[in-house]
């Protein structure tokens, strides 16, 4: 078998290609794949990075440029080995750890990475509420809370499908990039002088509090949630499963995680170079709002300084809170297999963001060091969790069993424990030097800091140590329910249609609800038009274009189903038609029932009420309202 037709081994099920579709010609192709790497640079330049790049500007001027080009180089290997991961083995990240790991450790790593997720929201509302203040002169705690408001902005933008969130997330990283050129044409800063930013480039000595800001620029820089969100991301491009297409998509996605990830450092570089035009020897700069303030005063046309340094924050506070947002529904449903409603999924979120930043700004006051050491918090909570996706994503993409011919060849993966050596040393020592410095702080109460995170730590560090140690075992396959399971429950009778439409849920429920939809079409010899909603994150965002694990599967599973229905009913009924759909699961019923002309639809009842109807909706009484045709409400068979 060649390697053009060789079909990789997997655990997934192949459907229909769905996704961004890939032309012939190499330009066109490149420019088809472009795009998830972008999604995720934006983590690269939250305004948790901000406050990195401008102490080390302001302390140290150029010398740490080239921690932040270490840093970035860092980040690319990591992002493409997250690509390779989701194009290869089918599974993001998330979905991978589920099917390696017990569900004790599964959920210990969800409730990391939800902290994570909630410390990187942290950062972006205190950037976008730094950035309305600087703007529009919004106090703090006003801004906090208007940045609640962007879950709207959240679902206009989840409807335009991912093609044009790609462009809406571009765009604003080319506003902050434009704003920083300004920035960079307005404080001249020094480039080819002996201590200019080109020699900031070369490798130099650390020590002290040039180590301390270090260590920060690269726990800021990598962002652990950015693993889980790629390995999804790069699902929703039409790749055929033979070696050599899935080999040229993880080149032309390499392609698309260099350029995204320089643009990023080109950004944070830009900050740094400015910071340390502008302030080094003059002024150190620890708070967002100092900066801008100081660049008023220290640079001609104050103004336009001030705006463009504003503007750009508050961009790029907004583009990582859409990425932020995504990357906590793929991780919810890839660890726990659980679905919550898009705008609740991002209002909780967003609600353990905006309660501690209001509880220290109203307790301390609108001081920007409140918000400085909020910024740092985040970060030291990113440290702790940065290991526990670091490691499975290195070990997983090293191994044969979920990669086969893709796994990491050795020099590979020797690089990638080393990378992963320097973040855990480097991070540990941050979180270490932060405890330390807290202690400090408190100063008699310290040991009760000391008594409460000491153990915690070394839970985390004895978790860490069984996973790198823990042998590789063969790939469980995911759940997934079959026509069989659903067909034992078949059979009945009833009245008189035309095409009876039935709403599948992929589970083993279907089996009750199949047999009433089964009995009615028997009884009219009519069409039996099975319909299912592919409702998660793949669905919510990317619509018909997805082609992540769920929508292939449920794909499987409804050709099956119809397949087999076809022959068992053949000569009892005029046909059976699977049917998919995507996104919110009323809409997409409503849609799929006129568009396919059904004229009975059936349907299960949810058996839930209440805060279940909160969290994961109520399809019946949506669908009474949404369709004109009669709605058949079936109890699940137990």
């Amino acid at each position: 078998m060649s390697a053009s037709t060789e079909n990789l081994p997997s655990s997934h099920f192949e459907g229909p290609g769905r996704t961004v579709k890939i032309p012939a010609h190499w330009w066109r192709r490149l420019l088809a794949f472009a795009g998830p790497a972008y999604m995720v640079a934006v983590g690269y330049m939250d305004p948790g990075n901000w406050a990195t790049d401008l102490a080390g500007g302001s302390l140290f001027g150029y010398r740490l440029l080239w921690v932040l080009l270490l840093s970035n180089a860092m980040a690319v290997l990591l992002q493409t080995l997250s690509a390779r991961l989701g194009l290869v083995s089918g599974r993001d990240l998330a979905q991978a750890c589920r099917s390696e790991y017990p569900p004790p450790v599964r959920i210990a790593l969800f409730v990391l990475c939800e902290i994570a997720i909630a410390a990187t929201d942290l950062a972006e509302v205190l950037g976008s509420a730094v950035g309305l203040n600087l703007l529009l002169g919004v106090p703090l705690a006003p801004a906090v809370l208007i940045t609640g408001g962007d879950v709207l902005l959240l679902l206009v933008i989840q409807r335009l499908g991912i093609r044009r969130m790609e462009a809406f997330i571009v765009m604003l990283i080319a506003l902050i990039g434009a704003c920083f050129l300004v920035e960079i044409f307005l404080c001249r800063p020094d480039w080819t002088g002996p201590e200019g930013a080109l020699r900031g480039l070369a490798p130099g000595p650390l020590g002290g509090q040039a180590l301390y800001v270090a260590i920060g620029i690269i726990g800021a820089t990598i962002m652990p949630h950015n693993l889980y969100l790629h390995s999804s991301l790069v699902q929703s491009r039409d790749v055929q499963r033979s070696r050599l297409s899935v080999k040229q998509a993880c080149r032309f996605n390499l392609i698309d995680s260099l350029v995204a990830m320089n643009g990023a450092f080109l950004i944070n570089a830009a900050i740094l170079i400015v910071a340390a035009a502008t302030f080094y020897g003059q002024a150190q700069v620890t708070e967002l709002q100092q900066a801008y303030h100081l660049l008023g005063k220290l640079l001609p046309s104050p103004r336009i300084a001030q705006v463009a340094f504003a503007l750009a924050l508050l961009a790029a506070g907004q583009s990582s809170t859409v990425t932020g947002t995504l990357a906590g529904q793929i991780t919810m449903e890839g660890f726990l297999n659980f679905r919550m409603r898009p705008w609740l999924r991002r209002l909780v979120t967003r609600l353990l963001a905006i309660v501690p930043a209001m509880a220290v700004i109203l307790s301390v006051g609108q001081a920007g060091h409140a918000v400085y050491w909020l910024l740092i918090l985040s970060q030291v909570v990113l440290s702790l969790q940065l290991p526990f996706a670091v490691v499975p994503l290195v070990k997983f993409t090293s191994s044969r069993i979920k990669m086969g011919p893709f796994a990491n060849p050795r020099w590979v993966k020797a690089l990638a424990w080393v990378v992963t050596g320097i973040i855990v040393s480097l991070n540990t020592q941050l979180v270490v030097q932060q405890v330390g410095h807290w202690g400090e702080t408190l100063g008699p109460w310290r040991w009760g800091l000391y008594v409460g995170i000491c153990p915690l730590l070394g839970v985390l560090m004895g978790l860490l140590l069984w996973m790198i140690l823990r042998p590789e075992r063969a790939a469980q396959p995911a759940p997934i329910v079959t026509a069989q399971q659903v067909l034992e429950g078949g059979a009945g009778g009833a009245p008189p249609f035309r095409r009876i439409g039935v709403a599948l849920q992929a589970t083993r429920d279907d089996a009750g609800i199949l047999a009433q939809a089964i009995a009615l079409a028997k009884a009219n010899r009519c069409e039996l038009v099975l319909l299912h909603v592919v409702e998660g994150v793949g669905g919510q965002w990317y619509g018909p274009q997805t082609g992540d694990l769920e929508s292939r599967q449920d794909q499987f599973y409804l050709d099956e189903l119809a397949g087999r229905l076809g022959k068992e009913l053949a000569g009892q009924t005029a046909g059976v038609r699977a049917v998919l759909g995507y996104g919110d699961v009323t809409r997409a019923l409503a849609v799929m029932t006129q568009r396919e002309g059904v004229d009975l639809l059936v349907v299960g009842s949810h058996g839930h009420r209440g805060l279940g109807d909160v969290i994961h909706g109520a399809t019946i009484s949506g669908l009474r309202h949404a369709v004109n045709v009669p709605v058949f409400a079936v109890r699940k068979k137990n």
